[in-house]
């Protein structure tokens, strides 16, 4: 009997795994929802979003999800991580950018490009700002930030 136990607590935990979706500071695994049918061209909507999910490719072939945030620049989409050298996901983007976004129900398949132009990051960290009312406090440097450029596939 206790075999079985040990059985199904296992089954259990392997089926709450395969369902994890991220959940605020908490990563997960493979995100779930509605295909979208079609890529947009204006990522505008997502204003209205505080938090959308990004899922990368590991290296160990199992999808690693996380809830970020994320920015909209003249119609063009924008994620980016806060010290990107504490975290994992940034250096798989780098080495895999293929991503699935979910925003709201609806998951879209798309292509991560880095940005590095200073003056485009200007403009980005200008989003991010008027989104989530961010405002620095004189004297204190931001925290390290790397930013990708979202393309819809």
């Amino acid at each position: 009997m206790p075999y079985k136990l040990n059985a199904l607590a296992l089954i259990g935990i392997c089926a709450a795994l395969i369902a994890c979706e991220p959940s605020d500071q908490r990563p997960g695994l493979w995100l779930s929802g509605e295909p979208a049918e079609i890529s947009p061209k204006d990522w505008r909507f997502t204003n209205e979003y505080k938090e959308i999910y990004v899922e990368v490719q590991t290296p160990y072939f199992i999808p690693h999800s996380v809830t970020i945030w994320c920015a909209e620049l003249e119609g063009e989409l924008y994620i980016g991580a806060r010290n990107p050298e504490e975290k994992k996901w940034p250096g798989w983007v780098a080495t895999s950018p293929q991503v699935k976004l979910k925003i709201a129900e609806k998951v879209y398949l798309a292509t991560t490009q880095q940005i590095s132009d200073e003056k485009l990051i200007g403009k980005i960290k200008a989003a991010y700002a008027a989104k989530y009312q961010l405002t620095s406090e004189p004297g204190v440097e931001p925290p390290p930030m790397r930013y990708w450029k979202i393309e819809a596939s």
